[in-house]
C-alpha cells in the first residue's frame, strides 16, 4: 500500500480502459462504493443495535437516547468534512486524505465488530464519523483530477461514480442486515469491517494509476504555522475530555452539542465570508442569496435523515416484513431508497437536458425538494395507530419513492448551486456550508426522533410534515427576491 502514483497526468487522464473512463475511475469507484457498502450497512443496524435488550443481543439503550446518538453521529460525520477538506488543502493532499481515511474507517468497523458493548460503539463511531467525513470530501475531488477541464466524458465519469455510491447504498443494510439477523450485530459489523477492507486493498493497487494532480496541496500551511495548528487539535480534544468526563457531555445530550456546534460552524462561515474585504458586491449578495436556501436545506435534511432514527424504529415495530412467511430484516428498508435513486437520478438528468432553460430556477427546486418531503411525512398518517406489523410494505416503498423524488429535487442541484454562488476567494468554504446544513439537519433527525412514539404519530408526522411544507411555500413565493440576490446564477 505504498504511496506511490504516476508522475505522468497526461497518461492518467488519457486513457479510456474503464467503460471508455480513466481506468483509475474504477479504483475510486471501488473505494466509494465498498466505503458506502460498510456506512449503509453499519447504519442499517446500528440503531436497533442500541436499543434491542441485552437478551436480544442488543446493547437495551432506551430509544429516544439511541436515536439521539444516531443523529449525533451523522452530523458528526458532516462536521468532519470540513476537517477532511482542510487537512487536504493544507496538508496532504486529497489522495493520502482519501486513502489513510479509508484505513481509519476500516478500524472503526472493526472496533464495533470486536470491542465489547458502549467502548466497541464509542470508539467505533468517532472512527468512521472522521473516516467517513474525510473520504466524502476528498473522493469527489480525487475524480475531478482525472479529467481535463475540457474532456467530454467528465458528467458520464461522475454518473458511474454516483452509481457506484448507490450500488453500496443498496447492497450494504442487505448483507449486513442478513447476518444480523442470523448470526448476530457483531457479524454484520464485521460484514462492513471487510466491505471497506475490500474496498482500500483494490484501491490501493490502483493509486499509482491517479495523476499527480490528486496528490498536490493547494494551500500549503507554513512551517511556522504546523505546530499551532497540532496544538489546537490537541487543546480540542482534550476540552472534549473534560467535557464527558465531568458529565456535561452524555449519551443522552450529545446530540443537543452537535446541533449547537455545527449552528455555531455554520454562524462563523457566514460571518467570515460575508465580512470579508476580499469579496465583490456581486459576491456577497450572492452568499445573502444562499441563506434561504441554507435553511430550507437544513429542513430537508432534518426529515429525510429520519429514514436512519424514526423509519427504523416504525420498519421494527408496525411494519409488516413478512414476505411469503419469511421475515425481511429491518435494515432491508434502507435499501428501498438507493434503488429508487439509480432509477430516477437518469429521468431526472434528462427532464432537466430536455427542459434546458425552462426548468425551474434553484430556489424553486428547493422549495419543491422541501415540501414534497413534506408530504411524504404526511403520507404516514393514514397508517397511524394500527399496532404492531400493520403498515403495509408496499406503502414504506411508495413513501420512500416520494422521499427519493424529494432528494433529487435538492441533494445534486445544492451542491452545484453552491459552487455558482461561492466566491472565488471562498470556494472550498460554501462547499463546506452546504454540507453544514447536511449535518445540522441529520443532527436535528436525532433530536426530533426522541419525540416520536406510536402514540403520538399523527401529532408527529403531521406537524413536521406541515412546516416543511409551509417553508417550500414560503420560498418558492420568495423564489424572485431569492434569485435577484443571485445576481445571474439560477
Amino acid at each position: 500500500m505504498g504511496d506511490q502514483r504516476a508522475t505522468s497526468e497526461p497518461d492518467a487522464r488519457n486513457d479510456h480502459g474503464f467503460f471508455g473512463q480513466p481506468r483509475a475511475l474504477a479504483n475510486v469507484f471501488g473505494v466509494e462504493m465498498w466505503e458506502r457498502f460498510s456506512f449503509y450497512g453499519m447504519q442499517g443496524i446500528l440503531l436497533i443495535y442500541l436499543y434491542y435488550s441485552v437478551a436480544d443481543g442488543g446493547l437495551g439503550m432506551p430509544e429516544a437516547a439511541a436515536a439521539g446518538i444516531v443523529g449525533a453521529y451523522g452530523g458528526g460525520v458532516y462536521l468532519s468534512t470540513i476537517l477532511g477538506a482542510w487537512i487536504a488543502d493544507r496538508l496532504l493532499g486529497s489522495e493520502r486524505v482519501l486513502f489513510f481515511s479509508a484505513i481509519v474507517i476500516m478500524a472503526g468497523h472493526l472496533a464495533l465488530a470486536l470491542l465489547p458493548g458502549f467502548l466497541g460503539v464509542g470508539v467505533g463511531l468517532v472512527l468512521v464519523a472522521f473516516g467517513s467525513g474525510g473520504l466524502k470530501a476528498n473522493a469527489t475531488s480525487v475524480v475531478g483530477t482525472l479529467y481535463a477541464p475540457d474532456d467530454v466524458r467528465r458528467d458520464a465519469g461522475f454518473s458511474l461514480f454516483y452509481l457506484g455510491i448507490n450500488l453500496g447504498g443498496f447492497l450494504g443494510p442487505i448483507l449486513t442486515g442478513l447476518l444480523q439477523s442470523t448470526l448476530g450485530f457483531h457479524w454484520g459489523f464485521g460484514l462492513a469491517a471487510l466491505g471497506m477492507a475490500i474496498g482500500l486493498v483494490q484501491y490501493s493497487f490502483g493509486r499509482k494509476r491517479l495523476p499527480a494532480e490528486a496528490s498536490v496541496v493547494p494551500n500549503p500551511l507554513p512551517r511556522g504555522r504546523i505546530g499551532l495548528a497540532i496544538g489546537v487539535a490537541v487543546a480540542g480534544v482534550v476540552v472534549i475530555a473534560v467535557l464527558v468526563a465531568t458529565g456535561l457531555i452524555t449519551a443522552e445530550n450529545l446530540v443537543v452539542w452537535v446541533i449547537g456546534a455545527t449552528i455555531v460552524a455554520a454562524i462563523a462561515y457566514f460571518a467570515v465570508i460575508l465580512s470579508s474585504r476580499r469579496i465583490t458586491a456581486v459576491e456577497r449578495s450572492r452568499v445573502v442569496g444562499f441563506i434561504p436556501l441554507f435553511v430550507a436545506s437544513v429542513a430537508f435534511w432534518s426529515l429525510y435523515q429520519q429514514q436512519f432514527t424514526v423509519l427504523t424504529i416504525y420498519s421494527d415495530k408496525q411494519l409488516d416484513r413478512d414476505v411469503l412467511g419469511w421475515e425481511m430484516p429491518v435494515s432491508w428498508v434502507q435499501s428501498i431508497n438507493p434503488i429508487f435513486i439509480i432509477i430516477l437520478s437518469g429521468v431526472f438528468a434528462a427532464i432537466w437536458t430536455k427542459l434546458g432553460a425552462r426548468q425551474p430556477s434553484t430556489p424553486v427546486k428547493f422549495a419543491l425538494g422541501t415540501a414534497i418531503m413534506g408530504v411524504a411525512f404526511l403520507l404516514f398518517i393514514p397508517f397511524a395507530g394500527g399496532g404492531p406489523n400493520s403498515t403495509p410494505l408496499l406503502a414504506i416503498v411508495g413513501i420512500l419513492f416520494v422521499f427519493t423524488v424529494a432528494e433529487l429535487l435538492l441533494s445534486p442541484v445544492g451542491l452545484s448551486v453552491t459552487t455558482k454562488l461561492a466566491p472565488e476567494v471562498f470556494h472550498t468554504q460554501m462547499v463546506a456550508l452546504f454540507f453544514l446544513s447536511v449535518a445540522l439537519g441529520t443532527a436535528i433527525s436525532g433530536r426530533l426522533a426522541e419525540f416520536y412514539s406510536a402514540a403520538t404519530e399523527v401529532a408527529y408526522f403531521g406537524v413536521l410534515g406541515g412546516i416543511a411544507i409551509v417553508l417550500g411555500l414560503a420560498l418558492a413565493l420568495g423564489s424572485r427576491g431569492v434569485l435577484r440576490l443571485m445576481r445571474g446564477v439560477r
